[in-house]
């Protein structure tokens, strides 16, 4: 793609960077066919070809954003299927990245977006605010129904396994997006009926290996899944103490940073990555690490682009480098591992749900189902499994309209496998999906009861007691 930036532009380190994600991209359009709202809404605009188009023209012409383009660069889910059927490696991840960031500085949104995005920002990566918010929640519950956007209709997704991906209601959403209303419902509808109890795991806190230590690795505490999902975190320390790893939670870490990095926040983000940094750093520099390890795929991704995002900070760029190599999904590090054989699994059938910060952000596409095959799990495969379930962050209660239809499409493709229940491995495809048929959980809640740890809350119905192991 040929650009016009100017010598004084090019100047700018981001801008020269910008330029060269532009250049290579080569107009092919094969990204079309896997972009989630370009199937559902068959407009160019909501397709990543569309929106580079865009972004171009706001760039090049260093001009403040305006409604079109907020419009269309807010429906992108950041799923990055774009960049896994790019031919040309076209980081599309960092342009929007950018571009959500000079909406964030140039574009003044109506009252009620910026209040949502405030409330946003200022609740969910912080763990005691979030707990409190969804106290607060269940006490509104009886008001989400009136509050949420229409369900989409039986005819709004494509049939499971279509071969051809289908353009359903085009041009349904050309409309404003969600009110501040249906954005609220969206919040309550999904605020768990009921929280696990707070239990948070002790920072800093060490957890010794079982047998011979082979490794020492930190694990990612998060925000969101700490008040969700707790046991998550336990598990995977059970995971990995089994097969002779310590794991460490040192003081200072917290919210990787990746929900307000979306929602154009850069300030933010930064900060918490350089807080990150700081706190993994001195463990480095101390009793050293083997891997930081993170059991949330979302905020895997963003990790591993700490390099790239403070590559400009003279005292932290190096750092920020040496904490994104050794950052690693749970399921990836896992696969590095020998684990016990784990029998007691067999006969479950589980849909694996592959987030998309997982195989088109981490490229993890295998190790997942290896580790459920080799702990006794029969693993199906979803059909269309490269599109996103709408959870994408917050996206599903800032674009609660393509959110519930991209749900409604991935819950039929997963009935479709017949499964007993669904493992993924990030905290919003958990709570995005929970309101289907079917339990789902953790792949290392999983892996850990194969293993002889308890059997996840949400699954325990389905699994074999112990004595019926074999």
């Amino acid at each position: 793609m040929q650009t016009h930036f100017s010598e004084a532009q090019r100047a700018d380190p981001q801008i020269r960077h910008i330029d060269g994600i532009l250049r290579a991209c080569v107009h092919c359009g094969f990204c079309t066919a896997t972009c989630p709202t370009f199937v559902l809404l068959g407009d160019e605009r909501d397709s990543p070809r569309g929106r580079i188009y865009q972004i171009k023209d706001m760039l090049e012409k260093d001009r403040a954003a305006n409604e079109t383009d907020v419009r269309h660069v807010d429906r992108c889910l950041s799923c990055l299927s774009c960049m896994t059927t790019c031919p040309s490696g076209v980081n599309y991840m960092h342009l929007v990245d950018h571009a959500r960031a000079h909406i964030e500085k140039t574009y003044r949104r109506p009252l009620g977006d910026r209040l949502v995005r405030w409330v946003l920002a200022a609740v969910l990566p912080h763990p005691g605010r979030f707990r409190l918010a969804l106290q607060g929640a269940r006490l509104a519950a009886p008001f989400a129904r009136l509050l949420r956007p229409a369900r989409p209709g039986p005819a709004d997704p494509a049939a499971p396994g279509s071969a051809a991906p289908a353009v359903v209601n085009a041009g349904r959403h050309n409309a404003p997006a969600a009110g501040f209303f249906a954005r609220i419902g969206a919040m309550l509808a999904l605020a768990p009926t009921a929280l696990p109890a707070a239990r948070d795991l002790p920072r800093p806190a060490v957890f010794p290996a079982e047998g011979p230590r082979r490794a020492r690795v930190a694990l990612l505490s998060g925000c969101a899944q700490r008040v969700l999902a707790p046991a998550t975190n336990e598990a995977a320390i059970r995971v990995l103490n089994r097969a002779g790893v310590e794991v460490v939670l040192p003081q200072g870490e917290g919210c990787c940073g990746a929900l307000v990095h979306h929602l154009g926040k850069d300030e933010a983000s930064h900060a918490s990555a350089k807080a990150n940094v700081d706190a993994w750093t001195a463990e480095i520099e101390g009793a050293g690490l083997d891997a930081i390890v993170i059991t949330a795929s979302g905020c895997g991704t963003t990790i591993k682009d700490y390099g790239f995002m403070l590559r400009e900070n003279a005292a932290y760029a190096e750092k920020a480098a040496r904490v994104s190599h050794l950052a690693k999904d749970i399921t990836e590090y896992l696969a590095g591992l020998e684990l016990a054989a784990a029998p007691r699994a067999s006969g479950v059938t589980v849909a694996y749900h592959s987030a998309c910060s997982m195989q088109h952000g981490q490229k993890i596409r295998v190790e997942p189902k290896r580790l459920l095959e080799a702990a006794g799990f029969a693993v199906s495969e979803v059909p269309e499994g490269h599109l996103c379930c709408g959870s994408a962050g917050t996206y599903n209660i800032m674009q609660p309209g393509i959110a519930e239809q991209l749900k409604a499409r991935k819950l039929a493709n997963i009935d479709a496998t017949g499964a007993d229940l669904i493992a993924t491995g990030n905290i919003g495809c958990i709570t995005q999906l929970s309101s289907g048929p079917r339990p789902v959980v953790h792949t290392v809640e999983l892996l850990d009861w194969a293993q002889g740890g308890p059997a996840p809350a949400a699954a325990r119905a389905l699994l074999p007691a112990p004595s019926k192991a074999a």
